[in-house]
């Protein structure tokens, strides 16, 4: 396979991950949303650092028992790097859509930070601010 068939398949796979977590999230899933995160991943939102996926993984479950009730996400993938072939950095444009809404005025840009390991691409860290 040529680099950039390498590259297509690796963004495709690491797109993946991120759309496995937006259905899961679909789902108010929190359990199911950061399987695809490392142990020691790292999340960080305005005003909340979750450092480790248990820890993001309590705060998603108190979200969708809460303000994140029946939520979904509209997620734009903008930008796909790869700084090192086991590396790959996304940055992209979401919005957090209360349950029965299909649109959205308030959106954040993303930077989602993915790690390769034998057992395929997992998140590293994500952090988001306002657009």
């Amino acid at each position: 396979m040529n680099d950039t068939a390498a590259q297509a398949t690796d963004r495709a796979a690491v797109l993946d991950v991120i759309s496995d977590v937006y259905k899961a999230w679909a789902g108010n899933d929190a359990e199911a949303m950061v399987a695809g995160y490392l142990p020691d991943a790292v999340s960080i939102l305005p005003g909340s650092l979750s450092d480790g996926r248990d820890a993001v993984r309590t705060r998603m479950a108190a979200g969708f028992a809460g303000p994140l009730k029946d939520s979904s996400v509209l997620d734009e993938p903008l930008i796909v790097r790869f700084p090192h072939p086991d590396t790959a950095i996304v940055v992209s444009r979401g919005a957090i859509l209360p349950a029965g809404q299909t649109e959205s005025d308030r959106w954040v840009v993303a930077t989602w930070v993915l790690t390769r390991s034998a057992d395929g691409w997992a998140v590293a860290a994500y952090h988001n601010c306002e657009a």
